[in-house]
């Protein structure tokens, strides 16, 4: 009996180990996840250089000076007039950048054919009169001859101009940078003019004056230096790429010069003509950068 007893636990030891080991808890196995892949930002700093180009809404506020030999001003004329053209050039600079603020400094070179002119006329002589403001005109014995005007064309170009600048500009984010900048400007001013006019003469008191066509060009050119002041955005489009939409105004100051022509002027001495003209420039430009390292 004690045999059959210990035969039968035996056999409920063994039955009931498969069912306890079933109720177990499976081990789980943890595995980390893969990373978030994170933009690391664009980092502005550094040497970069480009290219641009844009077009100039140029202007050069003239005034004309028709002056007696004697130095006697006779007439003066004032207007604007436009230089326009397409401008394209380089630029290259270097950022510093802090959290999301940028400060930089850059230069630039354009070239382009920003080209206008201005007409000038000093009067003939009004009706019934023999002297123009300018000139004079002939009196004969039964008849006279009037004055007749005199005209002084001018031409104007800016061959190419360039600037040294500061920056300054906030990231709004991590590749939009939007900036001012201002600085020094400098460039080439092309000013070229004629004057053309009809000389009226002959002996005082005879009928019968004479007509002289006359005329007188020059050209001249310098370098002027003024100011710039701007604002612009740039968009990073790759690890080392920008690009930018780019406001100029550039301040070159005054040109001025003077023609003493084969005009004679009422005093019987050459007329001379003058000039000075005020030359701005508002310029929009597309630009691309290259950044010398980093990403």
């Amino acid at each position: 009996m004690r045999r059959n007893l210990l035969a039968a636990a035996a056999i409920g030891t063994l039955l009931a180990a498969p069912a306890f080991a079933a109720d177990l808890a499976v081990p789980h196995i943890y595995t980390k996840a893969p990373p978030v892949a994170v933009d690391p930002g664009y980092n502005w700093s550094g040497f970069y250089a480009g290219l641009n180009i844009g077009y100039g809404w140029g202007r050069s506020a003239a005034t004309t000076d028709f002056i007696d030999g004697g130095g006697a001003l006779l007439s003066s004329s004032a207007g604007t007039f436009n230089l326009n053209g397409v401008t394209g050039g380089g630029q290259i600079g270097y950022n510093w950048q802090r959290g999301m603020f940028v400060a930089g400094i850059e230069a630039d070179f354009q070239g382009g054919g920003q080209k206008g002119r201005f007409g000038a006329l000093c009067a003939a002589a009004p009706d019934g009169l023999q002297d123009g403001i300018c000139t004079p005109g002939h009196r004969g014995d039964n008849t006279f001859d009037p004055a007749l005007p005199v005209t002084f064309d001018l031409t104007q170009k800016l061959d190419w101009f360039g600037t040294v600048r500061g920056r300054l500009g906030v990231a709004v984010t991590p590749r939009v940078l939007l900036y001012g900048t201002g600085g020094l400007a400098y460039g080439h001013i092309t000013t070229s003019g004629s004057v053309s006019a009809i000389n009226v003469g002959g002996f005082p008191g005879a009928d019968g004056g004479t007509f002289t066509p006359v005329a007188a060009s020059f050209a001249s050119s310098t370098t002027k230096v003024g100011w710039t002041a701007g604002a612009g955005v740039e968009g990073g489009f790759a690890d080392n790429w920008s690009a930018r939409l780019e406001y100029l105004y550039v301040d070159l100051g005054t040109v001025s010069g003077s023609l003493t022509t084969p005009v004679l002027a009422l005093s019987g001495a050459p007329l001379v003509v003058g000039y000075r003209s005020h030359v701005t420039d508002n310029v929009l430009r597309f630009g691309v950068n290259y950044r010398f390292g980093g990403t």
